[in-house]
């Protein structure tokens, strides 16, 4: 007998399956075809139909011309600004890497925020929203938007007066060269997958209007940003950034709150469910004028009330929320089971928060920014203004996760399921996972909003997406140039000099850009999954969680920072967090392995009985203790490894710079250890960098005022 379905939207199925059948297993593949009367899937039919008695998806058209031809304009508006800023940068390094330390407060602002506002916390956000809930996609702005502030009230001011080009720079200056090569690898690495992730968002979108390849529109989407980058540096980012938020921000505030205002649901609503289905409560069958059933003792669906006179043409869906959905489960980040009978992430949400929150004070554009602005206080005051400006926008945008399962969700018509899965939670013994609709949120933008909203809110999303990705090809060119082949002077004199050190610059920029859109097309072939921004945004700044930021904010908070006590605290991060990266148990799915039901995996297909919330004969009735779904505990530690090497981080500086203090006495001594002032202008190229007192340094430099 065919089965229905519940439902649920963790999404991602673990179940093996066999390309010719629905069903793994032979046997019960075989009653499925006993059913049907032949092979399934059957001719024009679907598994999910055919197993489950669920209708085939319906298909959606492609966009209209029009979102092709709109974003393709702000692509080329965005681009032709970038590359008239040329002539501002003169020639002039300092000019290109930092925009001659003279960006003012509404700019710097401006740029902060576009860095935090991009597809990680747009098209990630809603994305991750959509497949799961509320705060698995707002922990990205929120994480983002703290870190600004936290950046403000901590670094700002410092980062500011030091008159640097990089961060790599603060950190040579107080604990010499080892340290600024080993960081500004970190950081670059780091990039890479910031990079790779708006470049997947670019591409995405593109992909989607454009009706192109994945991997042609990332590619293409890497070669536009990297041609105005290159151009004009932190000018060209400056004035595109402008104009990209003006473009794109104003669009996703303005298409988020038509949404919260104007959609016909705001998530979806307790089931009205279909003929034979039974009411889990009092309430869901006084709302739909439920009758009593005839095989059970329960209410049960009014076919004589919501389908013609034939019984056909019901108004029906697939009982996927039998109490109804929310746009926001108040206790998601408090509670571990406030999804059930759904898995919460609630532990790598909480990691989230954290690691782009304290990671991303280790984030080259932002310290860039901030030494871009004009003064201290404009580097302090632009920080918060971007925070706030990142969670404003941000968070609301994780609303548009339930409006979207609404319409492109497991109760709607385009709903797609994994046959061969199930859920003893759920009351499933086929069916039990949803498949989410990866290009979800782009067909409700383009087909379920006013076509000039839509529209907006696509141009939107681009342009946040190329304003942090020129942010990111720029930081990376410009310390592997000023940070890492600069320090080969010695060995192979007059390779940079400040005559080709802007040209050395964008020469840079090339391999990296080419490798994070490698990275990209890999994450689009694996899975095609928009969510995958999201991901990449988090392991980008998990990187440097451990390896850069106890160091930097040693620089300002610690007297006399011990550059031995730098050194071992970055090795060990980052030995620490490669370690676990593969001692710790993960699947892949991000859930904390809580002692709790709803913290298993799907199994494959169960049985071919009816779920128990049919009005079917008992005996025809699946029950678990007879047929059981076999499933697996989720096993996933992912982020007690971020926290644990950070954690060990701080406490290896700690422990070597007391060593020191108690022993009166460097700990070991190494080349290139030593703190050095270094000649960011570059005048004399023939000048080397002179080693300077490191008390006298530090005092110097101190943040305290």
């Amino acid at each position: 007998m065919r089965s229905f379905v519940l439902t649920a939207f963790t999404g991602v199925l673990s179940a093996a399956k066999v390309a010719a059948d629905c069903i793994a297993d032979p046997e019960l593949n075989a009653e499925f075809e006993a059913i049907v009367g032949g092979p399934i899937p059957s001719a024009d039919s679907c598994c999910q139909n055919d197993v489950c008695g669920i209708p085939c998806p319906e298909p959606v058209g492609k966009p209209s011309i029009g979102f092709a031809i709109a974003v393709g304009i702000s692509i080329a508006i965005s681009f032709s600004c970038g590359i008239m800023t040329y002539v501002l940068v003169k020639g002039e390094a300092e000019n290109y890497f930092v925009a001659g330390h003279s960006l003012p407060l509404w700019i710097v602002a401006i740029t902060l925020g576009a860095q935090s506002i991009d597809s990680n916390s747009l098209l990630g956000n809603v994305d991750l929203s959509y497949k799961y809930h509320f705060y698995d996609g707002a922990a990205i702005p929120i994480g983002l938007g703290c870190s600004l502030i936290l950046n403000g009230l901590l670094l700002a001011k410092g980062m500011n007066a030091e008159r640097a080009l990089t961060l790599p720079d603060v950190l040579g200056r107080r604990y010499g060269k080892i340290v600024e090569l080993l960081t500004s690898g970190a950081t670059i690495c780091s990039f890479l997958m910031l990079l790779a992730g708006n470049l997947v968002g670019i591409g995405v979108i593109a992909a989607y209007v454009w009706d192109i390849p994945d991997r042609h529109a990332i590619w293409l989407g890497a070669a536009i940003v990297w041609g105005y980058t290159v151009s004009g540096g932190l000018f060209s980012i400056a004035y595109t950034d402008i104009l990209q938020c003006g473009l794109g921000w104003t669009g996703i505030i303005v298409v988020t709150y038509w949404f919260i205002v104007n959609a016909e649901q705001s998530a979806p609503p307790v089931s009205i469910g279909f003929p034979g289905y039974v009411y889990p409560d009092e309430a869901s069958c006084q709302m739909y004028d439920g009758v009593p059933c005839t095989n059970v003792d329960g209410c049960c669906y009014n076919a004589a009330k919501w389908c013609d006179a034939n019984g056909e043409n019901c108004r029906a869906d697939n009982g996927a929320y039998p109490f109804g959905d929310k746009p926001v489960f108040s206790n998601q980040m408090t509670d571990s089971q406030a999804l059930s009978p759904f898995p919460n992430g609630i532990f790598w949400n909480w990691c989230t928060i954290f690691i782009l929150m304290f990671g991303n004070l280790g984030a080259l554009d932002f310290q860039v920014r901030c030494m871009a602005a004009k003064n201290p206080s404009a580097a302090q005051r632009a920080c918060f203004l971007g925070g706030l400006f990142t969670i404003f926008i941000g968070v609301p945008f994780s609303y548009l996760g339930a409006i979207t399962r609404y319409h492109y969700g497991p109760d709607s018509i385009y709903a797609e399921f994994e046959a061969d899965s199930c859920s003893e939670i759920l009351g499933l013994p086929t069916c039990g996972a949803w498949v989410p609709d990866k290009k979800a949120f782009m067909k409700l933008l383009t087909r379920d909003a006013p076509p000039v909203l839509g529209a907006w809110g696509l141009i939107g999303i681009v342009a946040a997406s190329m304003s942090t990705a020129d942010g990111a090809i720029l930081a990376m060119g410009t310390v592997f140039s000023h940070n890492a082949v600069r320090q080969l002077d010695p060995f192979f004199p007059g390779l940079i000099t400040s005559k080709n050190l802007l040209m050395a610059a964008r020469i840079a920029t090339v391999p990296f850009t080419i490798t994070s859109a490698c990275i990209a097309s890999f994450y689009r072939s694996d899975d095609g999954a928009a969510g995958e921004t999201g991901g990449l945004l988090i392991v980008a700044f998990d990187i440097v969680l451990a390896t850069v930021v106890p160091s930097l904010v040693a620089c300002f908070y610690v007297n006399n920072p011990s550059p031995r006590a730098a050194l071992c605290s970055v090795l060990f991060g980052a030995i620490a967090r490669t370690t676990l990266q593969f001692v710790l148990p993960k699947d892949g799915f991000y859930i904390y392995p809580f002692d709790k039901p709803e913290f298993y995996d799907y199994g494959t297909a169960a049985s071919a009985l009816f779920p128990p919330f049919f009005d079917e004969n008992v005996t025809n009735l699946w029950d678990p203790a007879v047929e059981p779904c076999v499933q697996e505990q989720y096993k996933d530690y992912t982020g007690v490894d971020s926290l644990s090497a950070f954690v060990g981080s701080i406490f290896v500086f700690a422990l070597v710079q007391m060593l020191e203090k108690c022993m009166g006495a460097p700990l070991f001594t190494l080349p290139w250890l030593e703190p050095y002032e270094k000649d960011i202008a570059m005048v004399d190229e023939e000048e080397a960098p002179k080693q300077v007192d490191e008390t006298q340094l530090t005092k110097q430099s101190t943040m305290a005022e």
